[in-house]
């Protein structure tokens, strides 16, 4: 086992809806939603507890009893903590109802997309970020810049403008909604404790603040049923390069 995460816990937001998945997730949470027959979290689990991780919150919503039934049957479940959200609370409202949760290093992940990474090379680049940062962004190549969070980065990889979802983004690397924060980023949430949605409403108040690691194993947003189908015919190619 790494220790990559070593002194860092997570938080993988796993309430969504995934109304866009509809009829698949009338019956099954976005977040157990299967890739290749392994469900979506599993892989998560996986990647987080095998880099090192101390501990990881999930967050509940829709069929929270499915979500819970499968946490508690994993092997991983030592190293998981659950809290149901009777409402969602969104994705920084969740940071910022559980901030006393987090006592060093924060792994802030929207655990409903696929996302494969070198949890290796996404520690090292966080630990070698500029002095002016205090949180590392994990971005990816989109074909689909319109759906996403849009970076501009400058010659170091630090954040220098963010563009969520408008009609002409000036590029196609995205924000894959995975995050290294260090305790010092939640004083952002102090200065917006209404803040609802994570990339919307804090990342901008980060811009300077943001050093960027560009993941190009794999990330894909599998919210509708083309992007699931693709997913699952991507994921046979991707167990041959890894």
């Amino acid at each position: 086992m790494s220790l990559t995460l070593s002194g860092t816990k997570a938080l993988l937001l796993a309430g969504g809806l995934g109304s866009r998945l509809r009829p698949i997730t009338n019956t099954t949470p976005k977040c157990l939603v299967e890739i290749g027959n392994r469900p979506l979290l599993d892989f998560w689990l996986q990647s987080l507890v095998e880099a090192g991780i101390d501990r990881i919150l999930i967050n509940t919503h829709y069929l929270p009893e499915q979500v819970e039934t499968f946490c508690r049957a994993s092997k991983y479940s030592p190293l998981i903590d659950l809290i149901y959200e009777p409402e969602l609370l969104g994705t920084a409202g969740t940071l910022i109802a559980n901030r006393n949760y987090f006592d060093d290093k924060i792994l802030l992940a929207h655990a409903d997309n696929f996302t494969l990474f070198n949890p290796d090379e996404f520690m090292k680049s966080h630990l070698h970020r500029g002095s002016n940062c205090q949180a590392t962004m994990m971005t990816f190549t989109t074909d689909t810049p319109t759906s996403c969070g849009i970076v501009e980065v400058d010659q170091h990889g630090v954040l220098i403008g963010y563009h969520e979802k408008v009609a002409n983004p000036p590029g196609n690397r995205a924000n894959a909604a995975v995050f290294l924060l260090e305790q010092s980023c939640l004083e952002w949430l102090d200065r917006m404790p209404n803040a609802v949605d994570f990339c919307k409403e804090i990342v901008p108040l980060g811009i300077g603040q943001f050093q960027t690691f560009h993941n190009t194993l794999y990330h894909r947003d599998i919210g509708t049923i083309e992007s699931l189908k693709q997913a699952n015919l991507d994921y046979p190619k991707l167990l041959k390069t890894q």
